[in-house]
């Protein structure tokens, strides 16, 4: 099955052909298994013929079937067996009975691939590889090679002396000790030992490459090593140098794939702790388990995540161990052996198939704590009596559901119990039995309905959260702390007071008054109350001299008592009440209170900050957004001189006092939006530390004088009627981000925008043009506005896509993707996810079908990215179902993770989505605890996430899948707005809050902007992003004519090529929308630099010749699918490949012409485009195929190291999904830095993502370059292009044709025929991708078969 050529010559591109491809049809359980070969050393040899024998990592494509094993698949390939390397981790040899290709069929049905074709086809592609590969040779690491052992043949000295001579010897480094032999180039004999642990390593300075190495103690031995070249001496050197520098003597082994430890380990005998976590540990071999023992004084050892199956009998014979963990190796049983470790004080049994305990294990007097979490037992096992000395107990995640606390009792050292995770119903108590030792109760996670444990009496600490109380009973004696939220209490009894209580939690619950013991309690420090129905708080609360912190939002509370005595508060968060006024004493009584959030309340006024002009405030942070409050408040903020936050955002404010505002000196973070602003004082230069101020949705129509000050950063001034700026002589370094869209009026001069080249995001109105024919059925129907804040984090990982105009009819796509921690995958996510939509709507019109495939396929295309790093995503389709002519409009949405979306239905909120939170999701719970996953104390996978489903995080599977939910929703004249949000939107601000603000506002983009700035005024300090989409469908929106009994229904295909509308000479135009156009420039990439998104570069379309009787009268919601006048389309661009990969790139470039185009104003790095030019949209919907000419152009751009290319006063023409941007480059060096802009020089956001531009999106932003990434990152395969076509208005034809006419001339000529879409491939069920029309000029005698060959093997 070797193919033509040499191994080495073999590309992934030729690799499937037609041979291959009549093996995979007629039956599924056919396949192909990508098999890589091994490395070396990178280090190439020194001379001769062995250079061309030197091992690369090559892929060969194996047919075979689900039933071939592994025996015979190195039996064809002449190899000794294969290898399994799963999300880029570890590397397991497989056992020769196993079944290579029905183990891929499996991992893809278990991520959620359903349909058999379907899995053949993903199988069969090599880009699968980042989740699931095989090796033929085991590839060698050459760093996991040093940090395990180092050997070589040096020069060696014994002893500080000259006596002692130099020879060559035999020398190693494993584990702990460096190793010397006795005689040159051999290991037998005596072999000369020198811990190393506590020792030193110098350096020898008068003997070039030399180290000297000492042991401790006061008999030292010393030998002096010489090495023959620097990259030795500094890898022995590094390695050493760890060893010394340990305290104990520790071998950390984990990770490495092993399946034994080294032989030379074993000379380590001052070894006491081995790490072999994470391995292929075996029994048999020098290095296997059998021969542990002989480490004679271990004393620690880690087993954990072997795939052991069975517990290693010999490990029952290391007495000296006092520390064995086993976790995750699917054991069933432990055996009686383990009675032998009688000095055993700590045994880790986690993640198993354990159900029951040998009475052999009651006599380990020592052992003091047992993990048997995540196993199988019914009940507490009654063997864990004996265990005197027992003081922790992990039972998390078994099948208890009943605890007797007489169990607990007859335990008489146990101290700490966790309980998580049981189903537990029934906590018993036998008559009058006192536990007295139990101190640590943890019992989250549960299904208790009642809890009495007053019977435990030196209880400290409880976690009871997330069951369903109605009731709780304590005893007070010892309790300090006390976590019981998000049950269903009314009342919590403990008894005696609980004067030792320093902390509490008893929010979500069905509180209406607080218990006297509370205000009893002396040493409360933090009290948390939230949601809950209190309707007042004891005026003895608020007077306790414990009390720090108060958390008592979202309650029902009208008024709090007044303050009589000085009181040690330092938060206080009284939000979402009903507050009318606060306390007159306030501030000068809680003269600590250094926090305070009042924001949605009905306050009118604050109180002052003292009885006198000098204030004794330390307030640092101020939230009063949501309230009535005016400008006369701001005379009430002077005393507070230390304020750094302050927040006022959806106020009545109609001006603010500028003497008031010089005052407050400290402020660092200023948010005044949703009032009736007019200006901001001019004296806010006198706030020398502000770095943040938000204004957006006033009235605002002078410019602050705010771009002088030394520490501003942020700038939003959006949504206001700001004409124009008066700029300083020069800015501050310091601003990265300016919005100032949504300002209609305003118009920057070239001088403004020389002055904004340094600022990393600028977001500005285009001018504002009609819309032409293609635009007006979306705009019509839908329009929509996103926001994006990064809170207090230093960066920005949420990513919105929002397509107002999808595909070639009537259909929009919105998303919304949150990375938590990390901005890659939601960056790539955003550049990827339309276009695959829109390639899965080819194979399926099912949309549970084809919004899983869509998140399956972009969970495989983040390639390398998406092993570690994982994302949250939402993804919204609206569209008309194929099968109903003549229907409404139907809303799909698919997600996975906390991503969520909400329809707002006759004003009341309906939510679509679901959110996939251990927390929140009971059957994903129970799928991830019958998986054996480890879920941490904060409910976390692995420690990781709290997110059942991700895309990427692969290395988390099978316990975190990025199979989504999806749900469709047929829409009506009932439907207002759609909004998406992630997690920290929808964590502040509920459904109703969102559908009652939105409601208010009817911009959407200021309906994004205010959801985004109530949750950061209620307290989320995270990334926070909001989409929302404002509905105009109607009950008469649909006019379509029935079509003829003789037409059929077919699924999903190609579409149609609609013909393009071309706007009117001498008024051209670009779709706008009612949230306004914007642009955002970078400061290291200019805005000459914007091109061409990613996957969505122009293609040749051709029309369907299906005969017809006459034409379909369609509405303006359906219009006709084909438009065909008597002339060809003006101008089109060949297709080309887009990969996110570093080395090769479509970079969007269509020119090598040195003239600029006329109308195109550059001023060196900005530029401002003077004549609009307008194209039709992307047709997004086709797949077509690569023509060889941009294969060769892509050949070409890969010849540049990295993948840089520097093109100078080049034209960049980027089709957008709504206008045309025709710039004048400079060096894009700095862009194709980053990955996800080698590939993609179109929509950016202020995180440095690509957003798929598009009419209604209306932005050209381009932002920070991407940050560092590792090596392998972004190296998501590559994808077809979807088409678009460009037209031209005919006073710019001309000029544009001379600029591209090296790239993609354009002669007119007839089309070429078109393939019918209903003609399919048996195998892969989906059409054959239409031929592109080539320039008439490059046609030749039959090239489309050819093509068509050479698309069908880059497609696999």
């Amino acid at each position: 099955m070797k193919r033509n050529g040499s191994r080495g010559c073999v590309t992934r591109k030729t690799r499937f052909g037609s041979r291959e491809r009549d093996w995979l049809k007629g039956d599924a359980q056919r396949g192909c298994v990508c098999l890589y070969g091994g490395t070396v050393d990178p280090q190439p040899p020194a001379s001769g013929p062995q250079a061309s024998s030197t091992l690369q990592a090559d892929l060969r494509l194996v047919l075979c079937s689900t039933t071939t094993t592994v025996e015979e698949l190195c039996a064809q390939r002449e190899v000794e067996g294969l290898y399994l390397q799963l999300h880029g981790d570890l590397l397991r040899r497989l056992d020769p009975s196993e079944r290579p290709l029905q183990m891929v069929y499996d991992y893809l049905a278990a991520i959620g691939y359903q349909d058999p074709l379907r899995v053949q086809r993903e199988a069969a592609n090599s880009d699968l590889s980042c989740m699931i590969r095989f090796y033929s040779e085991c590839p060698v690491n050459a760093d996991q090679q040093e940090r395990t052992l180092l050997t070589g043949v040096f020069s060696v000295r014994k002893g500080k002396t000259q006596l002692h001579k130099w020879a060559e010897r035999q020398v190693l480094l494993c584990g702990t000790c460096l190793i010397v032999a006795s005689v040159k180039d051999s290991l037998t004999g005596k072999m000369h030992i020198l811990p190393l642990v506590g020792g030193k390593v110098e350096e020898v300075k008068r003997r070039q490459h030399c180290l000297m190495f000492s042991s401790a103690g006061p008999q030292a031995q010393t030998y002096f090593v010489n090495f023959d070249t620097l990259a030795d001496y500094q890898r022995w050197h590094r390695q050493a140098s760890k060893v010394v520098s340990q305290t104990i003597s520790l071998v950390d082994l984990s990770c490495y794939s092993l399946e034994e430890v080294p032989e030379y380990l074993f000379y380590s005998q001052d070894l006491t702790h081995l790490n072999l976590r994470h391995n292929f540990m075996s029994l048999q071999g020098p290095g296997g388990l059998l021969n542990l023992p002989r480490f004679s004084q271990l004393k620690s050892l880690n087993l954990s995540h072997n795939r052991l199956g069975v517990f290693p009998e010999s490990v029952c014979e290391i007495l000296t161990l006092t520390e064995l963990n086993l976790s995750c190796n699917g054991m069933n049983t432990v055996p009686a052996q383990i009675g032998n470790l009688q000095s055993l004080q700590t045994l880790s049994l986690d993640g198993n198939q354990l159900s029951f305990l040998p009475e052999e294990l009651g006599g380990l007097a020592q052992l003091s704590s047992l993990g048997l979490s995540f196993n199988n037992f019914p009940h507490i096992p009654g063997v864990l009596d004996r265990l005197s000395g027992m003081d922790k107990l992990a039972m998390a995640g078994n099948r208890v559901e009943t605890l007797e606390l007489g169990i607990l009792a007859r335990m008489s050292h146990l101290k700490n119990i966790d309980l998580r995770l049981n189903g537990l119903r029934w906590v018993k108590s036998e008559a009058l039995e006192a536990v007295k030792q139990v101190t640590q109760l943890d019992l989250r996670d549960n299904h208790l309905a009642t809890l009495d444990l007053s019977s435990i009496c030196s209880l400290e600490t409880l976690h009871c959260q997330r069951n369903q109380l109605r009731a709780l009973t304590l005893s007070g004696f010892t309790l300090r702390t006390l976590h019981a939220s998000s049950n269903r209490l009314t009342t919590v009894n403990i008894y005696p007071v609980p004067n030792q209580l320093t902390q509490m939690d008893l929010s979500r619950n069905l509180l209406e008054y607080l218990p006297d013991w509370v205000c009893d309690s002396r040493k409360v420090e933090v009290l948390d109350v939230t949601h809950n129905f209190l309707s007042e708080l004891p005026a003895r609360l608020l007077s306790s001299l414990s009390l720090r912190k108060l958390l008592a939002g979202n309650n029902r509370l009208q008024r709090l008592p007044d303050l009589l005595d000085h009181i040690p508060l330092e938060v206080l968060d009284l939000q979402h009440n009903k507050l009318g006024e606060l306390p007159e004493s306030l501030f000068y009584k809680a003269l600590n209170l250094k926090y305070l959030n009042v924001s949605a309340n009905a306050l009118e006024t604050i109180p002052p900050s003292s009885q006198s002009e000098e204030s004794l405030s330390t307030l640092q942070e101020l939230y009063l957004t949501g309230n009535k409050l005016n400008e006369n408040c701001a005379a009430l903020l002077v005393g507070h001189q230390n304020l750094r936050v302050l927040h006022m955002a959806y106020n009545q404010l109609l001006s603010f006092p500028a003497s008031k505002l010089s005052k407050l000196e400290l402020l660092e973070e200023l948010n005044l939006s949703g009032n009736k602003l007019k200006t901001i004082p001019s004296t806010v230069s006198s706030c020398k530390r502000l770095h943040t101020l938000i204004a957006h949705s006033n009235h605002i129509s002078v410019f602050p004088e705010i771009l002088n000050l030394p520490e501003i950063k942020l700038v939003d001034l959006s949504c206001n009627e700001l004409t124009e700026i008066l700029l300083p002589d020069s800015l501050t370094a310091t601003l990265h981000e300016l919005d100032l869209a949504g300002n209609s009026s305003l118009l920057l001069e070239h001088k403004t925008l020389n002055l904004f080249s340094h600022i990393t995001t600028l977001k500005l109105d285009q001018k504002p043009a009609m819309a032409t024919g293609d635009s007006l059925g979306s705009s019509t129907l839908w329009n929509h506005g996103y926001s994006e804040m990064s809170g207090q984090r230093n960066k920005l990982c949420v990513s919105v896509l929002a397509v107002d105009r999808f595909g070639d009819s009537v259909e929009a796509a919105y998303g919304v993707f949150d990375g938590d921690r990390n901005e890659e995958v939601p960056r790539l996510l955003q550049c990827t996810m339309g276009d695959v939509l829109s390639e899965e709507l080819l194979h399926s019109s099912v949309d549970s079908v084809y919004m899983s495939n869509t998140f399956l396929t972009s969970h495989r295309k983040l390639g390398m990215a998406g092993q570690k790093l994982g994302a949250s995503a939402l993804l919204c389709y609206i569209h008309h179902e194929p099968s109903e002519l003549g229907s409404y409009f139907s809303l799909t949405v698919a997600n996975v993770g906390s991503c969520q979306a909400v329809l707002c239905r006759d004003g009341q909120p309906l939510p679509l989505s679901k959110v996939f939170s251990l927390e929140q999701s009971t059957e994903e719970m129970d799928r991830v605890k019958l998986s054996k996953a480890i879920i941490t104390e904060d409910n976390k996978v692995s420690g990781v996430t709290c997110c059942s489903r991700l895309l990427g995080c692969s290395y988390l599977s099978p316990w975190v899948l990025p199979k989504p939910w999806v749900r469709t929703e047929p829409l009506c004249s009932q439907d207002e707005f759609l909004i998406l949000g992630n997690r920290a939107l929808f964590e502040r601000v509920s459904y109703q809050e969102a559908v009652c603000n939105v409601q208010a506002v009817r911009d959407p983009r200021a309906a994004a902007k205010k959801l985004c700035t109530l949750a950061q005024s209620y307290g989320c300090r995270d990334n926070v992003g909001a989409v929302v989409v404002s509905l105009h469908i109607g009950e008469d929106s649909c006019t379509c004519e029935p079509p003829h009994a003789s037409t059929g229904i077919e699924p999903r295909g190609p579409p149609p090529t609609p013909l393009p509308v071309t706007a009117p000479q001498g008024d051209p135009a670009t779709p706008s929308s009612s949230s306004g156009i914007a642009s955002e420039f970078n400061s290291e990439t200019s805005a000459s630099e914007v091109g061409s998104e990613a996957g969505s570069t122009a293609s040749d379309e051709h029309p369907s010749t299906g005969p017809t009787a006459r034409p379909e009268r369609r509405c303006s919601l359906h219009p006709a699918a084909t438009l065909w006048g008597p002339h060809p389309v003006l101008f089109q661009r060949q297709p080309s490949c887009a990969t996110f990969s570093s080395n090769q790139s479509d970079n969007g470039l269509d020119s090598d012409d040195e003239a600029p185009l006329e109308g195109v104003i550059s001023n060196g790095s900005k530029l401002e485009v003077e004549v609009d030019i307008h194209c039709c949209a992307f047709q997004i919907r086709s797949g077509p195929a690569a023509s060889p000419k941009d294969h060769n152009l892509d050949k070409t751009r890969s010849d540049y190291p990295n993948g840089k290319m520097r093109r100078q006063n080049s034209v960049v023409v980027s089709a957008t999904n709504g206008c045309l941007l025709a710039v004048c480059g400079r060096e894009i060096s700095d862009l194709k830095k980053s990955p996800s802009t080698s590939s993609l020089f179109g929509k950016k956001l202020s995180n440095g993502s690509v957003v798929a531009p598009e009419d209604s999106h209306n932005l050209i932003e381009v932002a920070l370059e991407a940050p560092k990434k590792k090596s392998g990152y972004f190296t998501a395969p590559a994808q077809q292009d979807p088409e678009d076509q460009l037209v031209v208005p005919p006073s710019l034809e001309q000029d544009v044709r001379e600029q591209l006419r090296g790239q993609s001339p354009m002669v007119p000529g007839p089309p070429p025929p078109f393939t019918p879409p209903s003609i399919r491939d048996p195998v892969w069920d989906h059409p054959h991708p239409p031929a592109p029309m080539l320039p008439q000029r490059d046609l030749a005698p039959n090239p489309i078969p050819a093509l068509q060959q050479e698309v069908y093997d880059t497609a696999l």
